[in-house]
């Protein structure tokens, strides 16, 4: 069986951005729930599972400085080669996002999960996810999750998913954050299938 690390090297080194299950053209959810928070130039914004996203060239023509995180060293050499060096304000970091984060990687001001918590399985790997929110995000930052809902598919891109409700999301995050917006979110993927999520907006309050 491969390591995480393969199997994801394996699908952003042989499919088409594009013919990925989960390829969104826009990141316009994402971005409604940035509207809320502020102003994000100058801001440091941390992508975990950050693949290759569009919401990357959104950031960073708003002037954000970018983490961009992902356990898949080819999804980041495709961001590197579309760039093209237009961006310099970017912090590299290739590793499963629920080990322990480098002293080095700056605290952030905002965290954006799209859909990559919900592939951590494991209470031990949910765990280390969040003690990295924790550990990074800067008291009176903000945290958005984009996951699959309680009645979204069970898998995706053939691994199994732990799926959530915002209930779960506000626990596991515990009493340091406040819940300021959510909302439930069909998304309709490349292949035509309905795929429900639950948005989610936090501050970090203490």
């Amino acid at each position: 069986m491969k390591s995480n690390r393969e199997h994801w090297n394996a699908i952003f080194s042989e499919s088409d951005d594009s013919k990925l299950g989960w390829y969104e053209n826009d990141a316009s959810k994402t971005i409604e729930l940035l509207d809320i928070i502020q102003e994000i130039k100058g801001l440091t914004v941390f992508l975990p599972g950050a693949g290759t996203s569009v919401l990357i060239e959104q950031l960073i023509n708003r002037g954000a400085e970018l983490v961009l995180n992902d356990i898949s060293i080819e999804a980041l050499n495709k961001v590197k080669e579309r760039l093209q060096g237009k961006c310099n304000k970017i912090h590299w970091l290739c590793q499963d996002i629920s080990l322990p984060i480098a002293e080095a990687i700056p605290n952030v001001d905002v965290w954006i999960d799209r859909a990559v918590l919900h592939f951590l399985t494991d209470e031990n790997d949910i765990n280390g996810y969040f003690n990295n929110v924790e550990s990074k995000l800067k008291v009176g930052g903000y945290v958005i999750f984009a996951e699959f809902s309680k009645k979204g598919a069970s898998k995706c891109a053939g691994l199994t998913l732990h799926r959530y409700s915002i209930e779960e999301l506000s626990e596991r995050l515990n009493s340091s954050f406040r819940l300021v917006s959510s909302f439930d979110y069909t998304f309709i993927n490349p292949n035509g299938d309905s795929r429900p999520y639950v948005y989610g907006l936090y501050k970090r309050v203490k």
